[in-house]
């Protein structure tokens, strides 16, 4: 998996949320929980693994909600950062955080309501791979983002600490049928790139987002997102 031993690094873990998620960087972090929700639905009582959970932004979330939710990543110090957000939150009874393998999961075939991956599958070397795990684990939804092959994305892959796989729509269908998986709903947005939001304060960065609506909203929009919400079902 691309980026995993940056992402382990103990100032990286530090530095995440608010590097990425400051300024207008909040625009991008409500709307990701927004999506999540939309998927999930009502979540109380549901059994939901988190993919690559990070720093707890969702599984955090989704446990103030009533969820019963294990958060899992291959980073012990984001992990850290993600208890210490429980504990905040004082959710820190109804979740787990796990370090491990998205690759091999230390779980049962059909163990979880809801399984899902956000901001993953762009750092996945075998998506196919990934995502058939995700399935053996899952007893109903499978939810995950893409970042798209033809968009604003693209303008600025190269200076990321590792390269980022970008999808088209077609690669994305293709995952879901070798996966058995039946796409339920996807959202597509932001046409102008996260690293532009969060380089600008969160003031400018509203209207921007208001012009970024716009656009999706044209006929042809969609095929400018730059992301990519897929809900998808076994």
């Amino acid at each position: 998996m691309k980026g995993q031993e940056w992402y382990q690094a103990d100032d990286v873990a530090q530095e995440y949320d608010e590097k990425r998620f400051s300024k207008g960087g909040r625009l991008i972090d409500r709307r990701e929980k927004q999506a999540v929700l939309n998927a999930i639905g009502p979540v109380e009582d549901k059994q939901i693994l988190e993919i690559a959970c990070g720093t707890g932004r969702f599984t955090s979330m989704l446990a103030e909600r009533g969820a019963e939710i294990i958060g899992l990543d291959i980073s012990g110090p984001m992990l850290q950062q993600g208890r210490q957000r429980a504990q905040s939150a004082g959710v820190a009874d109804h979740l787990e955080y796990m370090r491990g393998d998205a690759g091999r999961l230390p779980f049962p075939d059909d163990h979880f309501d809801v399984v899902f991956a956000m901001r993953f599958f762009h750092l996945a070397d075998t998506p196919e791979e990934f995502l058939q795990e995700m399935c053996r684990v899952s007893n109903d939804q499978i939810f995950f983002d893409t970042f798209n092959r033809y968009s604003t994305r693209s303008l600025y892959n190269w200076a990321l600490p590792m390269g980022s796989r970008l999808y088209s729509s077609r690669e994305v269908h293709s995952l879901l049928d070798t996966a058995d998986l039946k796409l339920v709903s996807a959202e597509h947005d932001w046409i102008f790139p996260y690293g532009l939001y969060r380089e600008i304060p969160n003031r400018i960065a509203s209207g921007l987002r208001w012009i970024d609506g716009g656009i999706s909203r044209l006929p042809l929009g969609g095929r400018l997102a730059s992301v990519s919400y897929w809900n998808a079902r076994l």
